[in-house]
């Protein structure tokens, strides 16, 4: 596959720029017109945007239907938690590892986490495909859940609650604006490195993997080595938004286990476009949206979320980055 032109990677550098400048701005704009707590929202948001795009670096590039992913977002999350709590009880986290209070000791433990248990279950899973490599991902998802949900000196059931969020330097981790920041750094910096990955030589076998696996071997690449680091970093990136979400929220529990949760972020992938590096974020943003405005208007919001997401699905082509390209390609005729 031949190199992307200039003139087509400028326009992309252009836009991702001017995209990250918006958001730069988000949340002094939302203090403008008195609503800060859209602040808070945003970077939640970002944060599921960072583990839907990590996600799609396996379904959309990978095809790799994975419906695991919860495992390695949950487990972020109570690294960060866990790890929190021994910091104050001066103790070990899990049994093993030194408690720290620090985000920027944390999120690489919550990283090597990650990769390491998406590594094992891709070793186990990965020797097989279609529906059995599916329900593999979900039943070590499903053993995660009841292990945590089984661990009482972790809150079990009710979940962990951290008593202030974690330190990053003499940052104020208080503020909402502070936290905003640090997820929209997060997120360019995860889409940065999937957008490296995805135009590599690696991407691009991975990418041949993907449309065709025995071609791929009898040209003397093996497919199992490409989608196994895939998803290991795919893994790695969704530990990174669970240790975030944890920080950002002060609060983990089995919730962020259980496979509905898996089930989420493949809804926003979808929604955004499979095979996309912007689609996972958009999808983020509409279905969140859709849950927060929905949520607001009615507690039956399920019912009205289901038939939109339906109606996107069949008729927007390629997701919402699929309507979009379209949209600015008629008007630019």
């Amino acid at each position: 596959m031949p190199e992307r032109p200039s003139s087509v990677r400028r326009p992309a550098a252009l836009a991702f720029c001017a995209v990250l400048a918006a958001l730069t701005a988000f949340p002094f704009a939302a203090e403008s017109i008195g609503q800060p707590a859209l602040t808070s929202l945003m970077a939640r948001i970002l944060i599921y945007g960072i583990a839907a795009a990590s996600l799609n670096l396996a379904l959309g590039y990978g095809g790799l239907v994975s419906f695991g992913h919860a495992a390695f977002f949950g487990l972020g999350g109570y690294v960060a938690a866990v790890m929190a709590q021994a910091a104050r009880a001066d103790g070990l986290a899990f049994g093993i590892l030194p408690g720290s209070d620090q985000l920027a000791i944390v999120i690489p433990v919550a990283m090597a986490a990650g990769g390491l248990l998406a590594l094992a279950i891709g070793a186990l899973s990965l020797r097989t495909s279609g529906v059995q490599f599916i329900m593999i991902t979900l039943a070590f998802a499903q053993m995660l859940f009841y292990l945590f949900a089984s661990l009482k000196a972790y809150g079990g059931d009710d979940g962990l609650t951290m008593r202030r969020r974690l330190e990053l330097g003499q940052l104020d981790m208080r503020d909402d604006k502070t936290i905003y920041f640090l997820a929209l750094a997060m997120a360019a910096l995860v889409y940065l490195v999937l957008w490296r990955v995805v135009i590599s030589r690696f991407g691009r076998a991975l990418a041949g993997v993907r449309q065709n696996e025995s071609r791929m071997q009898a040209i003397g690449i093996a497919p199992l080595p490409y989608k196994l680091v895939a998803l290991t970093i795919s893994g790695v990136g969704t530990a990174i938004a669970g240790a975030l979400m944890a920080n950002h929220m002060r609060f983990v529990s089995p919730d962020m286990l259980h496979w509905t949760k898996s089930g989420e972020l493949m809804i926003m992938v979808i929604l955004g476009g499979v095979g996309t590096l912007i689609g996972p974020f958009l999808g983020a943003a509409t279905l969140v949206g859709l849950e927060t405005v929905l949520g607001g208007v009615t507690e039956n919001w399920p019912l009205y979320l289901g038939p939109i997401l339906l109606a996107v699905v069949l008729y927007a082509r390629g997701g919402l980055t699929g309507l979009l390209g379209a949209v600015l390609s008629r008007k630019l005729r």
